[in-house]
């Protein structure tokens, strides 16, 4: 049979992400490709880091932006600076500590996991008891915002307490940056990812990532390679130098990263508070319409991110029956529960370009339809 283009349906994403990408972001994707060495890609590779350094609120001259998504963002933290042997403290609340937690293994680190319940967010004190308990712990790993279940962590109280004993911290903010406060430099972050996809609102396939001086020390003072190759930071930091020169290492997602700059220009312009504030805004609108239509959140409101909200599903309700309704009837996408909340929860994500009024308005009206049809 004969191949022909494929035209998606123009979807409404309110999914835990990818998310609603705004036309100028998709119009940057589609501008001429150039070489990755080429100087006017260079100087926009420069103007990047700038735009991730402010997203990220750090002037770590590492910052940059790995070519491919959030997990291999997580990937890089970890088998860059766990060597073996190396104690970790990973603190799992959710899928994402879960992986944190499978990193260290695989890069034949001593795991130490604290646990807290499925939406709620990680506990301080059981961090810092850890801590007491392992001393000669390295590193401390937790998820800032869990995504698969909308808690939100005090990342930095957490970061705060690694401090005071002598530990690096490594820090999931794919679903937080852009969206709630990540301050790098002020909570004193050494590795921190996130993903391109969430509340930057840019095409999904890229991590952007920022590390300390602590943790490039850490880096270059290793006494075993580092297991991947292609995630080695200490080869790709001379690809992303800041000094106009680059040295091949791969070639880079030329038009991706295009997308990526004009989402960060879209976010320098519009301002990081006033980013958090319209996040806010759009979940106090979702929030006030839930409670309208019986629907109750997961997560305890002081711990709720405001971007990722997970609502029970009430009981005699089916799942996929609603969430296909949704997609069928609306073209409106919401996110099925992962792990222990699958089949149990809903995930309605507020992301980015997705966070607007006639988003959450259209969510809430169809929801109401789906629930109706169900009596």
């Amino acid at each position: 049979m004969p191949f022909q283009s494929f035209t998606p349906p123009r979807r409404i994403l309110m999914g835990p992400g990818p998310t609603d990408i705004s036309p100028r972001v998709l119009a940057a994707l589609s501008r001429p490709t150039i070489g990755h060495l080429d100087p006017l890609f260079i100087q926009m590779m420069d103007e990047l880091k700038s735009l991730l350094k402010y997203a990220f609120q750090t002037e770590n001259d590492y910052t940059m932006a790995i070519s491919a998504p959030g997990s291999a963002g997580m990937e890089a933290c970890f088998v860059n600076l766990v060597e073996p042997g190396d104690k970790v403290i990973v603190c799992r609340n959710g899928v994402f500590g879960e992986r944190m937690r499978e990193n260290v293994l695989r890069s034949n680190g001593e795991l130490i996991t604290v646990d807290d319940p499925w939406g709620r967010a990680v506990t301080p004190e059981k961090l810092e008891a850890a801590l007491k308990e392992h001393p000669d712990t390295k590193i401390v790993a937790f998820v800032h915002a869990e995504t698969s279940t909308g808690a939100m962590s005090d990342a930095e109280s957490l970061c705060r307490i690694a401090k005071q004993y002598g530990c690096l911290t490594i820090v999931d903010t794919v679903t937080s940056l852009g969206g709630i406060p990540v301050k790098v430099d002020e909570w004193q972050m050494d590795a921190v990812y996130s993903g391109s996809q969430k509340c930057l609102a840019s095409v999904p396939g890229l991590s952007p990532v920022t590390f300390s001086a602590a943790a490039i020390e850490k880096i270059k003072q290793r006494g075993t390679p580092v297991q991947s190759w292609f995630l080695d930071q200490s080869l790709v930091m001379s690809y992303w130098a800041g000094n106009g020169k680059r040295a091949y290492h791969h070639t880079a997602p030329v038009n991706s990263l295009y997308a990526l700059h004009e989402a960060l220009v879209l976010l320098h312009d519009e301002g990081l508070e006033n980013a958090w504030q319209r996040h806010r805004k759009q979940h106090d609108h979702l929030a006030q319409g839930l409670r309208a239509l019986e629907l109750d959140f997961i997560v305890p409101e002081a711990e709720r991110l405001p971007q990722l909200n997970t609502i029970h599903i009430p009981d005699g309700v089916d799942d996929l029956t609603v969430r296909s309704f949704l997609l069928n009837e609306y073209n409106l996408e919401i996110g099925a529960g992962l792990g222990d909340f699958a089949g149990r929860a809903w995930r309605i994500g507020l992301l980015g370009y997705g966070a607007r009024n006639e988003n959450v308005s259209l969510c809430l009206k169809a929801l109401e339809e789906a629930l109706q049809q169900l009596g």
